[in-house]
């Protein structure tokens, strides 16, 4: 029928368990220190690093600082493209292009370069085309009151190539050198 498992089966089941996790533990110190997930670790970094440059990228062209662009899409480069293209190559580095992993994370950054450079960068344009429209409305029509839509979501090829870039050369940086540190 079943099996009754007690309290004191289950307590010594799971100190059996922390026993042998933390010896393993204590022998791959060196692991603890470095990420054991060098893709996933390479596209975080490159996206707080795209999102990090467009606080400057924004003072360069406007003239002026501002740190909502840390948490804001579109502009210069692209942390989508970043992130995307960081994970790419990371895998590819670490287990080849002809990887299904690989596979899977190239039709995935391909599909969201193209949507960040076409589909999103279009819906912007049109969000300023209907802020514009709004705000030339009368102001007792129901729709003047509204608030303005987003129109910073997209971008332009050249921030895309940019944000890709940045992740090559991150996810290549850190997959080299953590690499060669074991």
């Amino acid at each position: 029928m079943g099996e009754v498992v007690t309290m004191a089966d289950l307590t010594a089941s799971m100190e059996k368990a922390s026993s042998t996790s933390t010896a393993s533990s204590s022998s791959s110190s060196h692991s603890l220190l470095l990420p054991s997930n060098l893709p996933l670790f390479s596209a975080f970094v490159s996206f707080a690093l795209a999102q990090f440059l467009k606080i400057f990228t924004t003072w360069y062209k406007e003239k002026r600082w501002d740190s909502k662009r840390l948490v804001d899409s579109g502009g210069m480069p692209s942390s989508h493209s970043a992130t995307v293209s960081a994970l790419a190559l990371s895998i590819a580095l670490q287990h080849g292009t002809s990887s299904p992993a690989f596979a899977i994370s190239f039709v995935l950054a391909s599909v969201v370069m193209y949507d960040a450079s076409g589909i999103r960068l279009h819906a912007g344009r049109q969000a300023e085309v209907l802020n514009q429209i709004v705000c030339q409305l009368p102001p007792q029509h129901p729709l003047s009151n509204l608030r303005p839509l987003r129109h910073s979501l997209g971008h332009t090829p050249l921030q895309v190539a940019a944000g890709a870039l940045l992740g090559c050369l991150i996810a290549f940086y850190i997959t080299i050198s953590i690499s060669d540190s074991y």
